[in-house]
């Protein structure tokens, strides 16, 4: 596997050659990352030139649509999925908000779902409100201690009406990887559907899907160097059984049926641009651009950035847990987690430390990033929660030694 070339890297992201972010660290990127310069020029493309309905007969609605279908066709093709198993939404709340709704015919009085406390609350909310729509909801509980969550613990919430579970690949804040196949396997053997947040993971690669085995799988395209978006997945079967959650004139069209209000045109056709940057970094990496499919591409740029975050993760983890002044939240093992790194000081305010990195030039944020299940699981406080630290692939080593200098006298 080639090294990931970072100037080529960062020469695709507007914001490194921004005047007014210069010397500036963004280590909030699980809140949402820099868009690729693909997906600006893209929407801005469209916002000025065909900000228009798309698929009319004239030729600028002729170009907006086929701008949306790139997108539709392009992403599906690097996660893996039909064209007509990719869904875009407003959010990944409002995505799970209109898929509880959407399953709910499909099942009945007494039956039964799993939903863990890892989540953010996109991939919890809508599920427990079934609660009121007679539904039973089954809470699979992290580890008070390490938020982990045990399988065989999940096993033992199985049962023979168990209908669906639901959990995030990563928390985003805890961010162990959680193993989607095998969870889908446990679903599947269960007669249930699997369904899986994505929303913490996507970012650091857009995901094999069909390999995961998730019935379902949701993430933000906003924290894939993308659009304001939500983007879904759901099995073709499994869409054929759901009730139709959009006009009644729609009901059997897939990219209909669970977008009652279609999100902005314009951002749908600018979320090609993230194909297009992947292209852009596939082919720059390797010379087999045109005769690799365009999942294998897929599964190899996700292989190569994770190589380069585990390694800087690695030193940042390091640095961590040699303190005797903080605690970490999750598995301390780069090769079980995201880079979303959370932690507690234990001597040091949330703010000061905050102010802090901000004098270092360093973004980062403070709270409970609506995952306040996961930390209510592990007796966190949610006022003033963690501290929260995220990068990406395009993030430096030189970056990661600015926060830990920062953090060296935050924590001193």
């Amino acid at each position: 596997m080639p090294e990931l070339d970072l100037n080529f890297v960062r020469s695709q992201f507007p914001a490194f050659s921004e005047p007014s972010l210069d010397g500036w660290c963004h280590f909030e990127n699980a809140g949402g990352s820099y868009p690729c310069k693909q997906v600006v020029e893209r929407l801005n493309n469209l916002y000025t030139r065909a900000k228009i309905q798309p698929y009319g007969i004239s030729p600028i609605q002729i170009e907006a649509g086929q701008a949306m279908d790139d997108a539709y066709e392009r992403l599906a093709g690097y996660l893996n999925v039909g064209v007509d198993e990719v869904h875009f939404g407003p959010s990944t709340s409002a995505n799970t908000y209109v898929l509880a709704h959407a399953l709910r015919g499909m099942w009945e009085d007494g039956d039964e779902i799993i939903v863990s406390n890892q989540d953010h609350e996109a991939n919890a909310g809508a599920w427990r409100r079934m609660a009121s729509m007679g539904i039973v909801v089954k809470e699979w509980r992290v580890h008070p201690e390490t938020g982990h969550l045990d399988l065989n613990d999940l096993h033992g919430l199985i049962t023979d009406k168990t209908r669906m579970i639901a959990f995030p690949h990563a928390s985003n804040v805890v961010a162990e990887t959680n193993p989607v196949a095998e969870i889908a396997a446990i679903a599947h053997a269960a007669g249930a559907i699997c369904v899986t947040d994505g929303v913490a993971q996507a970012p650091h690669g857009l995901p094999d899907v069909q390999a995961l085995g998730a019935d379902i799988y949701m993430f933000s395209t906003y924290k894939t160097w993308g659009p304001h978006l939500g983007l879904m997945t759901v099995k073709r079967d499994l869409l054929k059984k759901m009730t139709n959650q959009s006009h009644y004139f729609n009901d059997g069209k897939p990219r209909n049926m669970i977008t009652p209000a279609g999100p902005d045109h314009a951002q749908i056709g600018a979320a090609a641009g993230i194909a297009d940057y992947l292209d852009a970094i596939y082919a720059h990496h390797w010379d087999d651009f045109d005769s690799t499919p365009i999942a294998e591409r897929g599964r190899k740029v996700h292989d190569l950035f994770a190589v380069h975050e585990k390694k800087l993760l690695a030193k940042l983890m390091g640095w961590l847990t040699a303190r005797d002044d903080i605690k970490m939240v999750g598995t301390a093992d780069p090769e079980l987690r995201a880079p979303t790194v959370s932690f507690v000081p234990l001597k040091k305010k949330h703010a000061d430390i905050l102010a802090t990195l901000n004098d270092h030039k360093v973004m980062a944020k403070s709270g409970d990033f609506y995952g306040v299940r996961p930390l209510q699981g592990m007796n966190i406080p949610l006022d003033p929660g963690v501290v929260r630290v995220s990068f990406l692939h395009y993030t430096t080593e030189g970056e990661i030694d600015q926060l830990i200098g920062g953090l060296q006298v935050a924590l001193d």
